[in-house]
C-alpha cells in the first residue's frame, strides 16, 4: 500500500547534508514527528503516549532499583526494605516502579479496547494488531516475574501456583516446570532466573514498540471512523489529515499532564492500595496465604483460569474425548491462555467490512457487555473459590469466548451497518464546522 503523500525532510546545504547521507536520524525524526495524522482522532488515542511514558519509567527506575537489589533468597526482601528505608529517594523509586506497572495495565486494557471498537485490527493492520499482542503478553511475564522479586509471601506463592500451571501440560509439563524453576521447587535459582528475565524482557518490548510503531507509520492510524485517508492525491491527503507534530502532540501532552497527575496523587498518598499486605511479610515456604492472588492485572485471565473446574460439564466432556489426557488443571490453563489468544485472532474472527463500531448499532450492544464483563472477571478473580463466585466466573468467562468465537462472527453476516461518512474530512466537518459556513 502506498504511503499517505506528504512533505519529507529536505536537509539544507552544509552540516546537515552532510549528516544525513551519512545517518539519516534527523530525517526518520522530521517524518516521524511529521506524519500526516487522521484529523479526527478522539480522546481514546491517547493512550500510546501513556504508554510510552510508563515504557521508560519502568526502565529508568527499574535500572536505579536493581542497583540495590540482592537476588538472593537470603537477600531479596531485606535488600528491598533496605531501598525502602535507606536509599535516598528509595521508596518513592519503588513506589513509582510498582505502580507504573499498574498504569501500564490500565492504559493498555484501554488501548487495547479502542483497538476492539474502533477495529483497528482489521486490514491492513493485522500485523500492527498481533505486534501489539506480543507486547501485552511481554508486559504480562515482565510483571509476573517482577512480583516475585520482593520475595514477600504473595511474591513466594505466586509463583509455585502460576509455575505450577505449567505442569499440568500432559507429557512434558513437569520438565518444563522444572526448568523454569531451576529445580523442584521455587527457590534461589527460580528468583535468580526471573530477575534476570524481568531486567531483560523490557527491552524486548522496547524493540516490539518500536516495529509496532513502524508498522502504524507504514498502514497509517486507524481513526473513529474507520475511514481510511485518501492517498490520491496531497491535496486530498491534507484535507483528512494534519501533522502529528504540533496538533496531536500537544493534545497527547496534556492529556498525560492530567493521568499523571492521578498517578503521582496515588504514588504520594496512596502508594500500596493496589498491593497485597502479605507482600510485606517474608516469603515462607511452610506458610500459605489464606487466599493467594496475583496483582490486579491478571485477575481477569486468573479467574478464566479458576472457572473451568472439574465438575463442569465441558470440562468433563473434553476429558472424556481426551481419554483423561486433558484434565480440569490443565483445560484452565488452556482456557486462560485461550482467552488471549482469541484476542489476537480478532483480524479473522470479525467478518464485518465494516472497520468502526460507530456504525455497528447491534455491536456497541454486546461490546459493552464484554466491557462489563471484563471488569466482572476482573472483580470476580479477587474473590474466594467458594460460594456464588464460581458460577459467576464460570457465566463472565463463558461470555468472553461466545462474543469473540461466536457473536462477533455471526454479526458480521446478521448485522446491518449505519451509512459511513465518504471522507474523513466529511467526518470532521460534521463535527467542528463553523455555523457560519
Amino acid at each position: 500500500m502506498a504511503g499517505i503523500p506528504h512533505d519529507h525532510y529536505e536537509p539544507k546545504p552544509g552540516i546537515q547534508t552532510w549528516l544525513h547521507k551519512r545517518l539519516p536520524i534527523v530525517s526518520l525524526a522530521y517524518d516521524t514527528l511529521m506524519i500526516p495524522t487522521p484529523k479526527n482522532l478522539n480522546w481514546m488515542w491517547i493512550w500510546g503516549i501513556v504508554l510510552a511514558f510508563c515504557l521508560v519509567l519502568q526502565i529508568v527506575t527499574g535500572i536505579v532499583l536493581v542497583m540495590h537489589y540482592t537476588p538472593h533468597v537470603d537477600l531479596a526482601f531485606a535488600s528491598v526494605e533496605h531501598i525502602m528505608r535507606d536509599v535516598n529517594g528509595g521508596h518513592m523509586l519503588r513506589y513509582l516502579h510498582a505502580n507504573g506497572a499498574s498504569l501500564f495495565f490500565f492504559a493498555v486494557y484501554l488501548h487495547i479496547f479502542r483497538g476492539l471498537y474502533y477495529g483497528s485490527y482489521k486490514a491492513p493492520r493485522e500485523v500492527t494488531w498481533i505486534v501489539g499482542m506480543l507486547i501485552y503478553l511481554a508486559m504480562m511475564a515482565t510483571a509476573f516475574m517482577g512480583y516475585v522479586l520482593p520475595w514477600g509471601q504473595m511474591s513466594f506463592w505466586g509463583a509455585t501456583v502460576i509455575t505450577g500451571l505449567f505442569g499440568a501440560i500432559p507429557g512434558v509439563g513437569p520438565t518444563i516446570q522444572e526448568w523454569l524453576l531451576g529445580g523442584p521447587a521455587v527457590d534461589n535459582a527460580t528468583l535468580n532466573r526471573f530477575f534476570s528475565l524481568h531486567y531483560l524482557l523490557p527491552f524486548v518490548i522496547a524493540a516490539l514498540v518500536a516495529i509496532h510503531i513502524w508498522a502504524f507509520h507504514t498502514t497509517g492510524n486507524n481513526n473513529p471512523t474507520g475511514v481510511e485517508v485518501r492517498r490520491t492525491s496531497k491535496e486530498d491527503a491534507e484535507k483528512d489529515t494534519l501533522p502529528f507534530w504540533p496538533y496531536f502532540v500537544i493534545k497527547d501532552l496534556f492529556a498525560l499532564a492530567v493521568v499523571l497527575v492521578v498517578f503521582f496523587a496515588i504514588v504520594g498518598f496512596m502508594p500500596n492500595f493496589l498491593g497485597h499486605p502479605d507482600n510485606y511479610i517474608e516469603a515462607n515456604p511452610l506458610s500459605t496465604p489464606a487466599h493467594i492472588v496475583p496483582e490486579w492485572y491478571f485477575l481477569p485471565f486468573y479467574a478464566i483460569l479458576r472457572a473451568f473446574t472439574a465438575d463442569v460439564w465441558v470440562v468433563m466432556f473434553v476429558n472424556w474425548v481426551s481419554f483423561g489426557i486433558i484434565d480440569a488443571k490443565f483445560f484452565g490453563v488452556l482456557a486462560m491462555f485461550g482467552a488471549i489468544a482469541v484476542m489476537a485472532l480478532v483480524p479473522w474472527l470479525d467478518t464485518s467490512a465494516v472497520r468502526s463500531g460507530k456504525y455497528r448499532p447491534k455491536f456497541k450492544g454486546w461490546f459493552a457487555l464484554l466491557c462489563i464483563d471484563f471488569v466482572v472477571l476482573t472483580w470476580v478473580g479477587a474473590m474466594p473459590t467458594d460460594g456464588i463466585y464460581p458460577y459467576i466466573s464460570l457465566i463472565a468467562a463463558t461470555y468472553w469466548f461466545a462474543y469473540f468465537l461466536v457473536i462477533l462472527p455471526l454479526l458480521g453476516v446478521l448485522e446491518k451497518p449505519l451509512p459511513q461518512p465518504a471522507t474523513i474530512e466529511e467526518d470532521f466537518k460534521s463535527h467542528y464546522a463553523d455555523p457560519a459556513e
